[in-house]
């Protein structure tokens, strides 16, 4: 569902804190990654999401609101109706909701990001996608990296831009954001699974970042943020050399043991990673890359590793042949 008008010019803001804090963000970011271009905004018609749009139809050219309904609660419909009507007060181009249907495979939070995002794509027409991630979302992200413990590259956080995924909003606290429609007379939705017990982001949200906050003297969000901004410009390079060493040591499809052992350990497992995905291997897991990492650095006689990404009655297997890694369908499971 589209729509079109009647468009409004872009609202006067007021200046104040918040509304500059985020207005600075949004241009900031365009500057870096979309200079004269135009841009479409993920709307929930949550604080952050309304926050983010105000802003950036003051920022940006021209801006298409796209406006998720994932179906899950009664009356979601009707949300993402005001979330679009909202948009167009606002002075964007053109609203649009798109209804999704979600699965459940993975659990509920997991199945609906992965139809919202798809749905996003579809709907963005070419241009990039402007998310409300905020601050807090950044320090839960590292948060749940840690939890999973699957090293560097799962505390990295989110990236302020993913083609075509954009975060103006990494350094802006949600505060802020709630500020701005406080100050802008804009009333977000509250979203109930926002603050529901059994979604593990939630209580991370309401116990463990407050908690982690009042025992360190306040700063912790700021600074997992940090953390997460210094391993993604340590991975960049580290990616970057270890591109490097993958294409010396390819033939095209498979790699060479000895260039590999060679090499050291963090740009040997990220070029084999590399490898690995580029082959079709899916959900690569710390287990895995370890055990094909064995395979170069440990060498005993094992067999191949299943890696995932194979076809029905097939698995895609790592293994060691006559000096070389190889990346092979084999039938069976």
């Amino acid at each position: 569902m589209g729509s079109r008008g009647p468009v409004a010019e872009p609202r006067r803001l007021p200046e104040t804190a918040a509304v500059l804090a985020v207005r600075r963000a949004v241009r900031d970011w365009v500057g870096a990654y979309a200079p004269g271009g135009d841009v479409a905004v993920a709307l929930s018609g949550g604080a952050d999401s309304l926050a983010l749009t105000a802003a950036a139809v003051v920022e940006v050219g021209a801006v298409d609101a796209l406006v998720v309904d994932h179906q899950l609660q009664p009356g979601s419909d009707v949300v993402a109706a005001d979330a679009a009507a909202a948009a167009l007060t606002l002075g964007c181009r053109s609203a649009r909701v798109v209804a999704v249907d979600v699965g459940g495979d993975g659990g509920m939070e997991a199945a609906a990001r992965r139809a919202r995002y798809a749905a996003l794509d579809e709907a963005r027409g070419g241009l990039p996608v402007l998310l409300g991630h905020t601050l807090d979302d950044q320090a839960e992200t590292v948060l749940l990296g840690l939890a999973r413990g699957s090293g560097g590259r799962s505390i990295q956080g989110m990236a302020e831009w993913a083609e075509p995924w954009g975060r103006p909003l990494l350094g802006v606290r949600r505060a802020v954001t709630r500020q701005l429609c406080a100050d802008v007379a804009l009333t977000p939705h509250e979203d109930p699974h926002n603050v529901a017990p059994e979604f593990t982001r939630v209580r991370l949200r309401t116990e463990v970042l407050p908690l982690l906050e009042e025992v360190l003297g306040g700063g912790a969000a700021a600074a997992l943020a940090r953390t997460a901004e210094q391993l993604r410009e340590d991975g960049a390079v580290l990616d970057a050399l270890a591109g490097e060493l993958l294409h010396t040591a390819s033939d095209g499809e498979t790699l060479s043991i000895e260039t590999l052992a060679t090499a050291p350990a963090a740009l040997r497992r990220r070029a084999i990673r590399a490898w690995l995905l580029a082959g079709g291997a899916k959900a690569l897991t710390g287990k895995h890359l370890h055990a094909v990492d064995e395979l170069v650095t440990d060498w005993r006689g094992q067999g191949g590793v299943a890696v995932g990404g194979g076809r029905a009655g097939s698995r895609l297997v790592a293994a060691r042949e006559h000096g070389r890694l190889t990346l092979r369908l084999r039938s069976g499971r």
